[in-house]
């Protein structure tokens, strides 16, 4: 008795251990794919932004990327020496962040207004890139108008949302990206913000691939 007690417990146990791997396989799995999921998101809206973005250039006036879009369009953000191009939301809210860079607060990508932009990204999608951004890089704007506005990183620091916030330059023109800090923190929405402020270059310089992108859709 003692034995066919054993064996049928053994018998469970091992029945239980499979179910319970089965359902770690399973969540694994949904989370890979979650994690997969954002990243394929991010990388297909911004194809869909370059043309609404093109048709912009073309237009002079905002053009939502899909039908159901509750965002559009502002600007153009290139960093040549690490070959990113990626277009800029009008707005930095939650959803918009998940398809592209946005525009945080009431700064315009205008020919004569570029004062004081800030632009906030995702630290594990579209702005993972900032963590290899150096100072004295170059960094390029697009306005809507098609022209471009050339900016030299000079200054990097962390913030802490909680204690701290952004301070704006009165009269100075000012380019900040802004993203969470650390960048391979395990969970998201921590309070720390890894800025970059960048100043007008003295000197503009079109890269061959600014000069590409202009010609894409730009002057």
């Amino acid at each position: 008795m003692d034995l066919v007690e054993t064996t049928s417990r053994t018998t469970v146990t091992i029945h239980m251990g499979w179910i319970v791997a089965s359902l770690l396989l399973i969540l694994g799995s949904w989370l890979i794919g979650q994690g997969a999921w954002i990243h394929a998101k991010a990388v297909t809206a911004q194809w869909l932004l370059q043309d609404a973005w093109h048709e912009t250039l073309t237009t002079q006036r905002p053009v939502k990327p899909w039908p159901w879009a509750d965002t559009w369009p502002v600007g153009r953000l290139l960093v040549p020496r690490l070959s990113i191009n990626q277009i800029i939301l009008a707005d930095a809210s939650g959803e918009s962040l998940a398809f592209g860079p946005g525009l945080v607060g009431k700064g315009k990508f205008q020919n004569d207004d570029l004062q004081s932009l800030i632009v906030s990204g995702h630290r594990d999608t579209h702005f993972s890139f900032v963590r290899d951004v150096q100072l004295s890089e170059r960094i390029m704007v697009q306005t809507r108008q098609g022209k471009w506005r050339s900016f030299v990183v000079n200054h990097a620091e962390v913030l802490d949302s909680r204690i701290e916030t952004l301070r704006t330059n009165q009269g100075k023109s000012t380019l900040r990206l802004i993203t969470c800090y650390p960048f391979d923190a395990v969970h998201p929405g921590g309070s720390l913000r890894y800025v970059l402020t960048a100043s007008p270059a003295e000197r503009p310089i079109i890269s061959q691939t600014v000069a590409t992108a202009s010609s894409d859709g730009g002057s």
